[in-house]
């Protein structure tokens, strides 16, 4: 990647003249069932833009209440489109078509009182519920739903190809389907950095104004699109591996006794529910690092570990013991203090 990176061909972003950009963005459309693709610093700044293109200021966004445009991007949606959010308890990160009638504000003539619903965001894989993934029969009965209400739709993608591959469908038929998708490209794709958003040509003419307000362009960015077109080729169907491994900590860990909830670990996060054991999430943390495993919190009480490119068989072996015994050390001190 770090090659492809050093002898990438460049030009002005921001002017469309750097031809290993215009690379991405293609192939990026095609790969997410779009017409067009933009190409951004991070996918939080696609989230941001896909709600200012979609919604109208003064209506209702509609997500799910643990979702990363909910909790993870400082009121985003508030600040930079007026949008008013709308949280709804998901199972499995996902929703339902029948919450979505129930809870949806349809626009009437006679009521000036109720801001209507205009935008719906879908993220998959679902970062606080584990790494979940959307069933594919579930997301287009909540977008032939979306479509009879009028909505419009977003999916934020920013690990959709842990979907696709997990699914065994490809992205373009899980992503093809809404108005705007994002893809991130520095997660399991094992970029630097870097991010899309793909949608019809005229939203996407659109997306390049908001990143232009947005402060996203760039000028040589070929240094930079040139990992995301190394990661299509080399990162997509080495994502199982990762997957794979996840599920083997999971059972590791679950067989020795820690609150893992194997049903949840469908990719690459396993999810250690702390609380359960009597541990605050900042001691587990630090008794974590002082055996050599780096979780992070995930939500409260609830501790993440994520399978990634950067990790070696060494490094699996390690965690297999290192978490339970450190963990654990944490229960027993627990249960002497009671």
């Amino acid at each position: 990647m770090r090659d492809a990176m050093a002898n990438a061909e460049v030009g002005d972003e921001q002017e469309r003249e750097d031809p290993t950009v215009l690379e991405l963005e293609r192939r990026a459309a095609t790969l997410l069932g779009q017409e067009e693709a933009v190409y951004l610093p991070t996918a939080t700044m696609g989230n941001q833009i896909a709600l200012a293109i979609l919604g109208e200021r003064g209506t209702e966004l509609v997500v799910e209440e643990r979702a990363h445009i909910m909790v993870s991007e400082l009121g985003g949606a508030a600040m930079h489109s007026g949008l008013q959010t709308r949280g709804l308890p998901g199972h499995r990160g996902r929703l339902t078509s029948a919450q979505l009638r129930e809870t949806a504000y349809p626009y009437t003539e006679s009521d000036f009182w109720t801001p209507r619903t205009s935008v719906v965001a879908v993220e998959n894989t679902h970062n606080t519920a584990g790494g979940t993934v959307w069933p594919v029969d579930e997301l287009r009965e909540l977008v032939a739903t979306a479509r009879e209400l009028g909505l419009r739709l977003h999916l934020d993608g920013a690990r959709l190809m842990n979907a696709a591959v997990a699914s065994g469908v490809a992205a373009s038929e899980i992503a093809g389907p809404f108005d705007t998708v994002t893809l991130c490209l520095s997660k399991g794709l094992g970029c630097p950095l870097g991010a899309l958003i793909a949608g019809s040509h005229e939203l996407m003419r659109r997306a390049r104004v908001e990143k232009h307000r947005f402060g996203g362009a760039m000028r040589q960015a070929g240094i930079v699109a040139a990992a995301g077109l190394y990661a299509l080729d080399h990162n997509v169907d080495r994502l199982a591996e990762d997957h794979d491994r996840a599920r083997r900590l999971a059972e590791a860990w679950a067989a020795s006794g820690l609150p893992v909830d194997l049903e949840l670990v469908e990719t690459n996060f396993v999810q250690v529910d702390v609380r359960q054991l009597g541990i605050d999430e900042r001691d587990a943390l630090e008794r974590l690092r002082e055996n050599g495993v780096l979780l992070s919190q995930t939500k409260p009480g609830v501790l993440r570990a994520v399978t990634h490119m950067d990790l070696t068989d060494a490094d699996i072996e390690h965690a297999l013991d290192a978490v339970p015994q450190a963990l654990s050390s944490r229960k027993q001190r627990a249960g002497v203090r009671a």
